[in-house]
């Protein structure tokens, strides 16, 4: 006799109501009772559902701040601007790369505000920069399950959280300072808030997702506007109002978007440019050039100007050039597939399958609208990094996180609950031998990381698939062993590569979640002659730190403290030797922090307060490691790439002849760049030819206070 299972028995989703909106919650009463609350969770839920909760947050939170320190500076680029913004206001509100204001970092700097505020308040550290981070990844966790749940309950919210948890790019990112982890979480809580608003035509709650997608901009400009066709086709066409009104609240949300990150670019824009910094990353000191330029349209054209490599043709599947070819399998090749697409296929297969499962119900159908949200994010995201020509770099990909986890936890809540159908167990059961095969295949690709755990995963994959089949027939006990069986198969890949991620440190400006993998080396290209493998990233411990950390070395031990803590004694600044040499006698490179010997910290540090910049160098990630050795302005010449116009050659000269900068450093990175000013080379020319070079602790130095001759 066929048997249905109850929707408050063990297993992993509800049956999805008819009429999705959740009951309003009571208050929440005072008294003893509120820690029962706590640990229960609302009225109606099973007695596991909060528990479980707390624990996957604390889990995560553990996940993402276990020895997060061993990172060291973890990208020195940002850091910097870190160090300078605290120290600097007008290098916090402009996001500059140095406190003396010469020029900013080439995005906008929201992201930068969090985590200068952390060092204001607990002192300059890699904890202080990066604790918030983790933090912001604890909370994407937890919108990512709110959100899920609104629409089709907690067991469904539950594996949504811990897919978004376990994916090995987002473990990165969130232990990591780029602006990637603000950016995802600011665009969760706003999928989350589009989903409020959806739910009850509410313009209010539209408006704060265009706030929080303007906040997005300012943290990383035109990639946080990907979720916009998305978002405004679900509210067009969901919300339970007239059309007008849906139009009007659109209308409102999106001046709400263009005021909370407008006012930010119209006050750059209009500030003289002799009052501030050189806007980095751009030819013409200008915004405006870098959101359609560097940051914006040129990213998809490949028509970057100053850039690194990019452009031309990337292999077989055309176009991408130095960040490899371009086309619809990018996402599941050798550079990205570990990093994110463990569940993409199966979200695809489930986002089809929910929308069949909602079929023909009325437009306002909460449960369509929430797949529309996230499957739109996730289509038109993945499409764009697949077809992007310009730089892109696997890290890209946290972005689809959040998409790929709710669709898993949507559409197979959808399905579950039709589980009495056969195609519906059909659908679920090949989507779980799908991911089982899919991990095989990404888990070989680093074939000696855990050989058995492909096997383990594949025969989890075919016993969980088959008790799909029969799962209507069979009792409470064994569904919940085919769940756990399936949990196994879905997520025990990423949750291995997870784990190898949080125990490795991860420095530089280009990283990859997981172990080594064959044919891949963290650019965006397949591994050639002299690739990197963007796991072993590069640069140094921070000040309280002894020296022999290398950077990027993979072990995630953490370096040991010395005398001097961060107050940044010459005993205590010594950096990792970067991987990417330089030129002429430096020790830096393009995408290194340079190495700092006592010796030369000794060196920047005489008559410091003398001098506007205590060093130039050429190209940012030079500068950052010589600025985060002393905690002084340190001038990157030209920016990250040391192709931007910042300083000519007539206003370095200026600056030396009026005695703003003492030391200028050789061998900064900043070659090879498409394009863009010559202005670094101009310098550094000038600079040889005019001063007589010496040699501190291996890094060749001109004073520019002492003229050859």
């Amino acid at each position: 006799m066929t048997r249905t299972l109850p929707s408050t028995g063990p297993a992993a989703f509800p049956e999805p109501a008819p009429d999705p909106t959740p009951p309003a919650e009571s208050p929440t009463p005072a008294g003893p009772s509120r820690g029962r609350r706590l640990v229960r969770g609302r009225d109606g839920d099973p007695a596991w559902i909060r528990p479980a909760l707390l624990a996957l947050l604390a889990g995560t939170g553990v996940l993402y701040l276990w020895d997060l320190a061993a990172s060291g500076w973890a990208n020195a680029f940002y850091s910097a601007a870190v160090q300078a913004g605290s120290t600097n206001w007008e290098a916090f509100f402009y996001g500059s790369s140095d406190a003396a204001n010469s020029i900013t970092v080439d995005k906008p700097p929201a992201a930068l505000w969090v985590m200068e505020l952390s060092v204001r308040l607990f002192g300059l550290s890699s904890w202080s920069i990066l604790v918030p981070e983790a933090l912001m990844g604890v909370a994407t966790v937890g919108v990512v399950y709110l959100a899920v749940r609104r629409v089709v309950g907690a067991g469904a919210g539950l594996l949504a959280g811990t897919a978004m948890a376990l994916t090995p790019v987002a473990v990165l990112m969130f232990r990591f300072d780029n602006p990637d982890a603000l950016l995802v979480l600011l665009l969760t809580l706003a999928g989350y808030g589009l989903t409020r608003a959806t739910e009850k035509a509410s313009g209010r709650w539209l408006a704060l997702v265009g706030v929080l997608i303007g906040l997005g901009f300012l943290t990383k400009m035109l990639q946080a506007v990907l979720v916009l066709p998305a978002f405004a086709l679900v509210y067009l066409v969901a919300a339970p109002t007239t059309v007008r009104r849906r139009l009007l609240h659109l209308l409102g949300a999106g001046l709400a978007m263009v005021a909370s990150a407008g006012w930010w670019v119209v006050v750059v824009e209009t500030v003289p440019t002799s009052w501030r910094p050189y806007i980095g990353g751009s030819q013409t000191n200008s915004v405006w050039e870098l959101i359609w330029g560097y940051n914006g349209l040129g990213r998809i054209t490949g028509n970057e100007t100053g850039s690194v490599g990019g452009g031309g043709a990337g292999g077989p599947g055309g176009g991408g050039g130095g960040w490899g070819a371009t086309g619809l399998g990018r996402m599941f090749g050798a550079e990205v597939g570990g990093q994110v697409a463990w569940l993409l296929p199966a979200a695809l297969l489930l986002l089809v399958g929910g929308l069949i499962a909602v079929g023909r119900t009325r437009h306002s159908d909460l449960r369509r609208a929430a797949l529309l949200l996230w499957g739109g994010w996730l289509v038109t995201t993945a499409l764009v990094f697949s077809l992007m020509a310009g730089i892109f770099h696997a890290y890209y990909t946290v972005a689809l996180a959040p998409a790929i986890a709710a669709v898993v936890g949507i559409g197979g809540a959808l399905l579950w609950g039709r589980r009495s159908a056969p195609w519906a167990r059909i659908v679920l059961a090949i989507a779980l031998a799908g991911t089982a095969v899919w991990s095989w295949v990404l888990l070989s690709r680093s074939a000696d990381f855990l050989p058995w755990l492909r096997w383990v995963v594949v025969i989890a994959g075919v016993l969980g698939a088959l008790g799909l089949l029969v799962v209507h027939r069979v009792g409470r006990g064994i569904v919940a062993a085919v769940l756990a069986v399936g949990a196994v198969a879905g997520l025990g890949g990423p949750a291995a590569y997870a784990l190898q991620t949080a125990g490795t440190a991860h420095t530089g400006a280009i990283v990859t979640a997981g172990p080594a993998v064959t044919g891949a080396n963290g650019f965006g290209g397949p591994r050639g002659a002299g690739g990197f493998h963007g796991h072993r990233g590069f640069g140094g411990p921070p000040p309280g730190f002894g020296g022999g950390f290398p950077g990027g070395t993979g072990t995630g031990t953490a370096p040991t403290p010395v005398t001097g803590g961060t107050t940044g004694g010459p005993t205590a600044r010594a950096l990792a030797v970067g991987r990417i040499p330089g030129g002429r006698g430096g020790m830096g490179g393009l995408l290194d922090a340079a190495s700092v010997s006592s010796a030369v910290a000794s060196a920047l540090e005489e008559n410091a307060s003398s001098y506007t910049w205590v060093a130039a160098t050429v190209g940012a990630n030079n500068a950052a490691g010589y600025q985060l050795a002393t905690q002084l302005p340190v001038m990157p010449i030209g920016g990250f790439n040391g192709s931007d116009p910042s300083p000519t050659l007539a206003q370095f000269q200026a600056y030396v002849a009026s005695g703003q900068i003492h030391w200028f450093i050789g061998g900064g990175g900043g070659t090879g760049s498409r394009g863009g000013s010559d202005a670094s080379s101009s310098i550094d020319s000038w600079v040889v030819s005019h001063y007589t070079a010496q040699t501190v602790g291996g890094v060749t130095m001109y004073d520019l206070t002492q003229p050859a001759g």
